[in-house]
Order: structure tokens, then C-alpha cells, then sequence
């Protein structure tokens, strides 16, 4: 069976589309082979700087044949007296048959003509043809270029084709303007190793040409290879290399035959912060920083580099990326010494000449913000007057580095230059490290604050971020959201949770959006409240669901779904909705919810039909035990008046078990309510008994209502 090769030769492609047009390809040219009828045994899909290839072994020669059924004309119309009229000859010649293969057939809306004709399988190689350049200028990327005077786009030129299918050649033409690009079994080989191009006689030789001429077109193969080059020389000079996996992959999409290069840097560059020389390396430079082992954070003055040019030559490459590197180091250098010259403090007046954003003043308007919600955290978690003083002062500090040399040169370091500028100035541990970590999380799977200054002042940070950007009506998109505020909400639950902090979410939003609307009166304050309420349940949602685990119909159940009250329970502790939704998880999968899922979903559903306030506990002024007429109402009611103490302890200490066990011993109660030998009927012609028995079945509904809304649980 036949292997297709089709392999796009490029100039050099952004590091970061090599990999999203793998991707891309690997799912979908599967998809375009089964809408056309071609299977194959596999899809091999290949990146390099220079080029992208794909190998599909195992296509059949042609497409199967396939037999179709085609409806025509009423068979009123097609015959007329026992023969055909122009309509069904003019049916045959469109379908391509014989007059005489016609067959008339019954349907629901009367006899029409059909034909039953053979759809012949087109040759593999004819329709790889056509689809082809749809594969490739269907690449979707974030910048993509037109070169020459034509109009495809492409992240760069395209300067070579090959498409085979095993040693035959597909004729495939991609024109751009005047220039034009035509398929051959010519390759590119190696731009400094092998420069020579390659010629491939078969599809299936591909990976061996290419290797034999220093290309390695398999990125999982050039991956494994680097990092073994690497730990290998960071053990060659007594240290242990720091291989962070997002260089790894960028690394690995720069080069196309790699050679590890041990390179040096002078010692004197050692005296700065190790996060300033890694960030010169990695983000600048893109080299893996060496360690003295692998639990010291102290480096050695080398570096190794991943080479794509000759390895014969590593000593004048390892030359030159040293004379870039302390160029950088020098400056980094510089501005450390410049930023120290001052108390961290100092620099507070510079943020007045930053802008935060046109409508919201600059950063350091949102420094005083900060200030005030900070303390508002503080004053809800009655932290002692020592703790919330060093959170003002981290509220106060934690933008200050913005302005200075280092991170106006060297972005990535704000915060952690904050952390060090605020220790050599003398400020306590907890602000100095405090400054550091109220930007974490930074980005997914980034650790979360451990400090209660990181944590409080994150969350104040995070939360004027959110309901200034909500005040001005810039809410996020689907697919945009400049501001991150999606990542901001999850952060501000992330850490509630994590830390334990026992805030009111909802009081802090109210008390937020009524300083913003005080000083942007065209925003309203209801409307921005519950903007950002439905926005913080559809994060409590996400995390609960994708991140804990926590079956939806239960998410719903501790959320609610249109019900205020669950709305503002969830966001006045988000500590008790996490519990709640994680214990209702937990006895749904050790079947202790099915045991009480159908007592307390038939009363819900029923008191549903009553008007008994959800609130209710106690059946005392709310049940007439007059009224009664069956044993199982008195038994019923009986239960209610023991069940209230154990609820009522339940939820004030969060013992949800308990609640959950009491409930379990008044099911058999409920059943005989319901099906016992004298059960009664709840929707009695008498009114008054009817609402006596409704107020009953309320009574319990309510006492669930304290873990969850079983009305919105689908299953036990």
C-alpha cells in the first residue's frame, strides 16, 4: 500500500508554529482522508526551522467503489403511458445511465423514479492532488506574511515542495504572484553541514536522506537528544543544568541537527540575583543556566547552548555567545547597582507617569486601591494589627519595581527585583517576600502565594483589577480578554481556597463596586454586583468541575441554578461551597447519596407546590399537628422536631456528615410517609392538609437545602 510524502521547505518558521501546525495537521488530515474515502495504517507528522513533512503510510491505491441510490422525478412525470418523457431522460443522462435501468418505487408521498448506479473509487494519487495545497495555505497562524506580489499566506516563503507518493511524483503548484513553487523529490539538506540539496527516490526513504544529511526531522527524537546533550555536558563540568520545558521546546524547534556547547560567563557576574542571570539566559538567550547541583540555587559561571551550526566549531561558537552574554550581564549589572542607590520606596512617585489604563488613572491610583481593599481583607479576617500593618506596606510596595532599571529593561523580573529591592531596603521579610508572591500565580500551573501578605494583597490586587475593568463595560470575550481577568477570578479562588482564608466575596465585590461607581457614576452598582457575581460562579464552576473532579449536576446543586440564595451563600464563603461540593462528591461515590437521594428529592419536589419559606427549620407555629389524620404524619413531624438541634449543629460546625446521617434515619419514616400501610395523599381535597402536609415535606427539603438543592441532582 502506498506512502505519501509531502514535506513544505521554508525560511526559518517562528519556534512556536512549528508546533501549532503539527497540531494542526495530526488533527486535521485525518479528518480530510475520511471525508474522501482513504483510510491509512498511520499519520507521521514532522517539524523542523526549515520545513514541515508529513509521512501517511498504509492509503489504498484508489478509493472504494461505492453503490448509490439517487431519487428522481415522480414517476407521474418521468412516464407517461408506459414510456419515457424528456423529464426521465433528461434524469438518466444526468446520472449517467441506460434508460432501461430505471425503477419506479413507492414512498409516503407517492411512486418517483430511482436508479441505483456505481460510484467508481478515484486513483489515491488524483484526489492527495487536490487536497494537498489545502493542507498546507489552510495553516492558520497569528502572523502570517505575503511574500513576492502574490497573495498566499504563510508565517514565510515557501521555497520548496516534495510530494511523493512512494517513487511517484504529485504534480502540485502553489503560485504567489510571480513566483511559483512546484513539487519534486529535491530536499534541502542542512543549511551549514550538508549544503547540498538531497534528491528522495521513495516516500518511505525520506527520514534516512534527510538524517544522512544532518537533518533530524523528528521533533520528539531532536528533544531527546538535547536534553541528553545537555544533562550530559552540565555533568561534564560538575554542575547539573536547569531544563525548563518551554525552552526545551523552543530549543528544539530552532534547530535541525543539535550540538550542545558549553560556554562561560565571568565570575564577577555571580555577585547578581541568580533569577537576573537565569532570565539573560533563558528568555534573552535561550541557554540552559548550570547549577552547582541539582538542589542548589547558587550557578556556576557557564552555560551550555543547543548549536545548529557545525560542531567542529564549538569553541567559536561558545566565543561568541560568551561576548553576547556578558554584554547582557553587564547591563544587568548596571541597573542593579543603579536600583540600589535608592530605598525602594522612592520610587512611588515615578508610578504617578505610569498609566494603568486611560479611564482608570495610573499605577499608582491603583496602589491606593489596593491599599483600601487589602485593608478591607485584613478587616474580615480580624488579622492582628501587626499583620495588617505589613500588608499595607506590601500594598503599598508592590508595584514600586516597576519603575526601575532592571525591570524596564527585563520585564519577566517584576516582583521578584520588588522582593529584592525591598529586603536590601530594609523592610521586614514578610513585605519583602509579600511583594514577591502577590503576583502568583503567574501564569497555569504556577504555585500559589504562602505568605498571608502575598495572599492578602493578591486578592486585592486581583480583585480592583476585576471590578474596575468589569466598571468600564469590558467584560471578556469568548476568544478575547486582554486583561486576563479570567485568570485573575480563578486566582482570587485559588488562593481563598489553598490559604483557607475565610473572606466574603460577596460583601468585598459589593463594597469594591461602590467606591469604583462613587467615582465613575455612569456605571450602576446592581448591574456591575451582579456582572461579577455571574462571572466568579461561572469560575467556581470551571474549578469545581474540571479542576476537583466534582460530577455537574452536584456543581448545580451547590451552586444553584437561578437561586439567589445558593448565589450569595456560595460567594459570601467560598471555603463552604468548595466542602459542600467535595463531600457531596465523595458520598455519591461511596453510595451514602443514593441511600437519602430519593427521600429527599420526592419531598423537594413536592413541597415545591407549597409556599413554605426555603429558610425554615423548625416545624414548631409551621405544622398543626391537629390536622393530622395517619400515624406516619405524627411520625413524620416527630422526626422533623428531632432532626432540628442536629441540622442546626451540622451547619454551624460544617459536620455535613452529621447531616447527612441524621437525614439517612428519617428515610424510613419518610418512605412510610409516602408508601407505608397507611400512607397519605399529600395533595388532599382539604386545604388545610394539603398545605400541613406540603409544610411537612418543606420542613425536610430545608433541612437538605443546608448541604445542597437536591432538586438540581439528576441521579444518586
Amino acid at each position: 500500500m502506498p506512502t505519501l510524502l509531502l514535506e513544505v521547505g521554508t525560511e526559518e518558521l517562528p519556534a512556536s508554529f512549528v508546533d501549532d501546525a503539527i497540531e494542526q495537521w495530526r488533527d486535521r488530515i485525518p479528518k480530510s482522508l475520511a471525508e474522501n474515502s482513504l483510510n491509512s495504517d498511520s499519520i507521521q507528522v514532522y517539524g523542523t526551522p526549515r520545513r514541515l513533512a508529513l509521512l501517511i503510510s498504509g492509503l489504498p491505491n484508489r478509493q472504494p467503489d461505492r453503490e448509490e441510490e439517487v431519487k428522481g422525478p415522480p414517476a407521474a412525470a418521468a412516464f407517461k403511458d408506459g414510456k419515457p418523457t424528456p423529464a426521465a431522460a433528461g434524469f438518466a443522462k444526468k446520472q449517467g445511465v441506460e434508460l432501461d435501468t430505471l425503477e419506479i418505487r413507492p414512498t409516503d408521498k407517492g411512486d418517483f423514479v430511482f436508479v441505483r448506479k456505481i460510484i467508481y473509487g478515484r486513483p489515491a494519487a488524483d484526489i492527495l492532488t487536490e487536497l494537498v495545497p489545502g493542507w498546507i495555505l489552510g495553516l492558520e497562524g497569528k502572523r502570517l506574511m505575503r511574500w513576492a506580489d502574490g497573495d498566499i499566506k504563510f508565517p514565510r516563503p515557501i521555497r520548496w515542495l516534495v510530494a511523493l507518493l512512494d517513487d511517484d511524483l504529485l504534480p502540485i503548484t502553489l503560485v504567489s504572484g510571480s513566483e511559483t513553487v512546484k513539487s519534486d523529490r529535491i530536499s534541502q539538506a542542512h543549511r551549514i553541514l550538508h549544503p547540498e540539496p538531497v534528491s528522495i527516490s521513495q516516500a518511505s526513504d525520506y527520514i534516512n536522506v534527510l538524517s544522512a544529511a544532518y537533518v533530524q526531522v523528528n521533533q520528539d527524537e531532536r528533544k531527546a537528544k538535547i536534553q541528553e546533550q545537555v544533562q550530559a555536558a552540565a555533568e561534564k563540568i560538575g554542575g547539573s543544568a536547569e531544563i525548563s520545558p518551554n525552552l526545551l521546546q523552543e530549543v528544539t524547534n530552532l534547530v535541525e541537527w543539535p550540538s550542545a556547547v558549553i560556554g562561560k560567563f565571568d565570575a564577577e557576574f555571580l555577585s547578581l540575583p541568580s533569577e537576573v542571570t537565569t532570565t539573560v539566559m533563558v528568555t534573552h538567550q535561550r541557554y540552559f543556566p548550570v547549577f552547582k547541583n541539582k538542589e542548589s540555587s547558587e550557578l556556576l559561571p557557564n552555560f551550555i547552548t543547543i548549536s545548529n551550526g557545525d560542531p567542529a566549531k564549538s569553541e567559536i561558537i561558545a566565543a561568541g555567545n560568551a561576548r553576547v552574554i556578558r554584554a547582557r550581564l553587564a547591563d544587568g549589572q548596571f541597573f542593579y547597582k543603579a536600583d540600589l542607590s535608592q530605598p525602594l520606596e522612592s520610587y512611588l512617585p515615578q508610578l504617578e507617569k505610569v498609566t494603568f489604563q486611560e479611564d482608570l488613572g495610573t499605577i499608582r491610583n491603583k496602589l491606593d486601591r489596593i491599599c483600601k481593599i487589602a485593608a478591607l481583607i485584613s478587616e474580615q479576617l480580624q488579622l492582628s494589627s501587626e499583620d495588617a500593618n505589613s500588608i499595607q506596606r506590601t500594598a503599598l510596595l508592590c508595584k514600586a519595581d516597576l519603575v526601575t532599571e532592571m525591570v524596564g529593561e527585563f520585564p519577566e523580573l517584576q516582583g521578584v527585583m520588588g522582593e529584592k529591592y525591598a529586603r536590601a531596603s530594609g523592610e521586614t521579610e514578610a513585605v519583602s517576600r509579600g511583594v514577591f508572591e502577590h503576583y502568583l500565580p503567574r501564569g497555569a500551573g504556577d504555585k500559589l502565594p504562602e505568605s498571608l501578605t502575598g495572599q492578602v494583597v493578591g486578592l486585592a490586587d486581583r480583585l480592583d483589577t476585576l471590578v474596575s475593568i468589569f466598571g468600564l463595560g469590558m467584560l471578556p470575550t469568548g476568544s478575547g480578554d486582554p486583561f486576563a481577568l479570567r485568570r485573575a477570578a480563578n486566582a482570587v479562588i485559588n488562593i481563598t481556597w489553598t490559604a483557607g482564608l475565610g473572606i466574603n466575596l460577596q460583601k468585598l465585590v459589593e463594597q469594591i463596586a461602590a467606591d469604583f461607581v462613587a467615582s465613575h457614576p455612569k456605571a450602576k452598582h446592581e448591574e456591575l454586583v451582579q456582572q461579577l457575581q455571574e462571572f466568579f460562579l461561572q469560575r467556581l464552576r470551571n474549578l469545581l468541575q474540571e479542576d476537583r473532579g466534582v460530577d455537574y449536576d452536584l456543581v448545580n446543586a451547590i451552586l444553584g441554578e437561578n437561586d439567589s440564595e445558593y448565589t450569595e451563600r456560595a460567594l459570601q464563603d467560598l471555603l463552604d461551597v468548595r466542602d459542600r461540593a467535595l463531600f457531596l462528591q465523595s458520598i455519591r461515590n461511596n453510595g451514602k447519596l443514593k441511600e437519602i437521594y430519593e427521600t429527599v428529592n420526592r419531598s423537594t419536589r413536592l413541597a415545591a407546590q407549597g409556599d413554605l419559606d426555603k429558610q425554615q427549620l423548625d416545624p414548631d407555629s409551621l405544622v398543626r399537628p391537629e390536622l393530622f389524620q395517619k400515624s406516619c404524619e405524627q411520625a413524620f413531624y416527630d422526626a422533623l422536631v428531632q432532626l432540628v438541634p442536629q441540622t442546626q449543629e451540622a451547619r454551624s460546625q460544617r459536620n455535613y456528615q452529621q447531616l447527612v446521617e441524621a437525614i439517612s434515619q428519617i428515610a424510613p419514616t419518610v418512605s412510610g410517609f409516602f408508601d407505608g400501610p397507611e400512607s397519605v395523599l399529600v395533595m388532599d381535597a382539604n386545604p388545610e392538609i394539603k398545605r400541613n402536609r406540603l409544610n411537612i415535606l418543606g420542613l425536610l427539603r430545608n433541612h437538605a437545602r443546608v448541604l445542597a438543592d437536591f432538586g438540581a441532582i439528576v441521579k444518586s
